[in-house]
């Protein structure tokens, strides 16, 4: 039996109007220390995000959405956050932010298959339930 991993995870929210406090999940980020993984799963229902913001900037919302991915991956293509340690990168990206891009608290999880674990999380707190 493979050994379990304690990792970390965050709920991406889309937030188009700060002050109303309203919000759309549209991704995870994952990060497990032992494994020497952090990859962020991001899945946007426009639709939904449209319905509390009807005017938002879809364009900007998915290219900052994208960012978060890359700065995951890591490399030159991801800019000088990309390029620090990976600890480093998942406390930059779950840092508290009053922006339309922000995450939740950081939650604790543990799992044979971290990879595995954060589908499902995406697919509970994410996609719509139907």
């Amino acid at each position: 039996m493979p050994a379990r991993s304690a990792f970390e995870y965050a709920v991406v929210r889309v937030v188009p109007d700060v002050e109303r406090e309203e919000f759309v999940n549209a991704g995870v980020i994952l990060y497990c220390e032992e494994r020497a993984l952090l990859v962020a799963r991001i899945e946007l229902d426009e639709a939904r995000l449209l319905a509390i913001a009807p005017d938002v900037d879809l364009e900007l919302i998915t290219g900052h959405l994208a960012a978060i991915s890359r700065v995951c991956q890591g490399g030159a293509a991801s800019g000088p956050i990309g390029q620090l340690p990976l600890r480093e990168r998942w406390r930059y990206l779950v840092a508290p932010k009053s922006t339309v891009l922000q995450t939740s608290p950081p939650h604790a999880g543990v799992s044979e298959a971290p990879a595995e674990a954060l589908e499902r999380l995406v697919a509970r707190v994410v996609r719509p339930r139907t």
